[in-house]
């Protein structure tokens, strides 16, 4: 770890200010918030990030969780994971994002993460965190060592030539269902964006994960007001049942009406550079009269597309998001009938891989790779 300069911001200008003078807000950023401080000390060990200057902004007030007037939910930046997760309103009308949470790291990690650092959390790629080995996003036209090395974790939707890196997190695939809003403040005032412009596939600059410029400071997300009949769930396949990060992860969220689908939402985790919008599943989930079937045959569509630079595994990297989507959608329990179980007569998609892999979520769990019938 290379030396810094430790400041405790006063207040939100004085952080935006310091961060102003870093040249990039990306990777290789010379000046760095630390809130709960979990990923980015971890990588400042590895030399994986190096900045001159660490920032705290544990004492600014973006700690709360609070209901507008209009009906949306006001998370600030500084809430930690543990706290969202339990909140009353979270586990009531968006228990997606509560399973969500749940679903990641350990309950100590969750206890120090917090809502921003979440939203910005790097790729867990080990080419990424491994200074010996080459990667476009580290080190900008080093090569991707990715691509024809260990990439059975790594991502088939929105790579490039130059990364495959998978966006790690759990709860941005459930803010990604929920539709969530990122807002923003710098030196210049406030900004807000949808999350699906938040996040940036890598393209030609792997380097950039998202929009954020110097000086840009997380503030809040906002979710929109929950819709009366609402549904939602989360559920992630992983090689362990805890403390492991996703092979593939689905949060469904729909609007159920006389028992029927309204509109539905579907985000994809452990599969894309970014948390990955499934529009063509969510628009079969609203159009067919047997949601389930159709909404998982187009998953696997959906997972085939973009297997160019996803060279070994590549039975797994589309089985995964293919058989977890339709298990999630399949978990959401109240769709035909309020209250009624649902189960599927299919037998659930076998996975290759010499070992177990899990479904946990909202359902806690399914083996599927030896198990051959799911239960709702």
């Amino acid at each position: 770890m290379d030396t810094f300069r430790f400041v405790k911001a006063r207040d939100e200008s004085h952080a935006i200010q310091a961060a102003s003078q870093s040249k990039t807000a990306q990777q290789g950023a010379e000046v760095r918030f630390v809130a709960g401080g979990t990923t980015l000390i971890d990588l400042m060990k590895l030399n994986v990030e190096r900045p001159s200057q660490v920032i705290d902004i544990n004492h600014l007030p973006l700690g709360n969780v609070e209901k507008l007037q209009d009906g949306r939910l006001k998370i600030g930046a500084l809430v930690r994971n543990f706290d969202l997760a339990h909140h009353a309103v979270v586990q009531s009308e968006y228990p997606v994002l509560s399973q969500a949470l749940l679903a990641g790291a350990s309950a100590q990690l969750r206890n120090m993460a917090t809502t921003a650092g979440n939203l910005l959390q790097p790729t867990r790629c080990v080419y990424f965190r491994n200074t010996a080995m080459a990667c476009n996003k580290r080190a900008p036209g080093s090569g991707c060592s990715a691509i024809e090395g260990d990439n059975r974790t790594l991502a088939i939707l929105g790579t490039s030539s130059n990364c495959i890196a998978t966006n790690p997190s759990d709860m941005n695939v459930a803010l990604t269902a929920l539709e969530a809003t990122i807002h923003i403040q710098n030196k210049t005032g406030q900004r807000e964006l949808p999350i699906d412009d938040f996040f940036v596939v890598p393209g030609s600059t792997p380097q950039r994960e998202n929009v954020l410029e110097p000086g840009d400071l997380i503030t809040y997300v906002t979710l929109p007001a929950s819709r009366p009949g609402a549904k939602s769930v989360y559920l992630k396949l992983r090689d362990r049942a805890s403390y492991e990060f996703a092979l593939a992860s689905a949060a469904v969220v729909v609007d159920v009406v006389e028992s029927k689908f309204n509109r539905v939402r579907i985000a994809l985790g452990g599969v894309g550079t970014k948390p990955w919008r499934s529009r063509a599943a969510s628009y079969s989930a609203f159009s067919d009269r047997s949601p389930f079937s159709r909404a998982s045959l187009i998953a696997w569509m959906i997972a085939g597309r973009s297997t160019a630079f996803r060279r070994t595994n590549s039975a797994l990297s589309i089985s995964a998001p293919r058989a977890v989507i339709g298990m999630a959608t399949i978990a959401e329990k109240t769709v035909r009938k309020e209250g009624a179980p649902l189960r599927r007569k299919n037998k659930a998609p076998a996975l290759p891989g010499p070992t177990p892999t899990y479904f946990t979520g909202a359902a806690q769990c399914w083996q599927v790779s030896r198990c051959n019938d799911c239960r709702s």
